[in-house]
């Protein structure tokens, strides 16, 4: 397919199971959505192909040797529709270096540039360990997750990405040093519980925003993914003054926007507020 042009960006929304088949095929048809609508970049959320924790360590297993389903899918997918592809969150045993993981497995962001090239690898550095009001009740990514240690960013269409994933949100200082990184736009592939994500998922993206005076683009799981697991959703894209300008509920789906990177640019040399800061530890 020819080469897409564009700065708009799809935020896809998925209710994933634990039937990995039917996440793939779903997320085909939602690439192909996104692709349709003109996106030059799509955000696919956490945990998007694999969502229980008693199958992350086996396909992390699968992702790190020669015949990954995972990221042959998105490679392909990508090839296919012209398309860079963010790829949300995967299992996989290898660290960055190359070395083995043995009893735990990294949550993974991989980037695909519309050639089917992978060209950012992004592993999630803070875990998610937590007791939640839920049926889940207690969440401990660290008994399954090793934790990322660097901090990446990688140019697209829509301008230089920072990446993070879902938990990551919580911690300004990670979002500060994208900001460092000068990027343009950050994403967040999420899978909020409903609890957490009623009480502070707005608030907290649209700080992130206001503060480093970026786009943010976060895609969630949004829907009753197990009898015990019900996520969030509400996927959004936010402006750099903290504007949502587009979003959704529950379910599957997609959001699109165009990421101006003038409004970005503009809004810093108007409120410079970078270069105004005192404390910087």
């Amino acid at each position: 397919m020819n080469k897409r042009v564009s700065n708009r960006v799809a935020a896809i929304q998925m209710v994933s199971g634990h039937d990995i088949d039917a996440n793939l095929r779903e997320a085909e048809q939602l690439l192909a959505r996104a692709a349709e609508q003109g996106a030059s970049v799509a955000v696919l959320p956490e945990n998007f192909a694999v969502l229980a924790t008693s199958q992350m360590i086996d396909r992390g297993r699968q992702e790190a040797g020669s015949e990954p389903v995972i990221r042959t899918f998105l490679a392909e997918q990508a090839r296919k529709l012209g398309l860079w592809i963010v790829g949300g969150s995967m299992p996989v045993a290898k660290r960055p270096d190359g070395s083995d993981l043995e009893d735990r497995v990294s949550a993974t962001c991989i980037v695909f540039d519309d050639q089917g090239k992978e060209v950012a690898r992004y592993d999630k550095i803070h875990l998610f360990d937590a007791m939640v009001e839920d049926a889940h009740g207690q969440y401990r990514e660290s008994d399954t997750f090793e934790p990322g240690e660097q901090i990446v960013t990688v140019d697209t269409p829509a301008g230089k990405l920072g990446l993070a994933i879902c938990y990551d949100l919580r911690f300004p200082e990670l979002f500060r040093l994208l900001r460092e990184q000068e990027v343009d736009w950050i994403c967040l592939p999420s899978a909020f519980t409903w609890q957490t994500g009623d009480a502070h998922w707005y608030p907290l993206i649209r700080a992130r925003a206001i503060e480093n005076q970026v786009w943010l683009v976060a895609p969630g799981q949004g829907g009753q993914n197990s009898e015990r697991r019900r996520t969030y959703g509400h996927s959004l894209i936010c402006d750099p003054w903290g504007r949502i300008v587009t979003e959704m509920g529950e379910g599957p789906g997609l959001v699109t926007a165009e990421l101006d990177a003038d409004q970005v640019a503009n809004l810093r040399a108007r409120m410079p507020v970078w270069e105004h800061r005192r404390l910087k530890g």
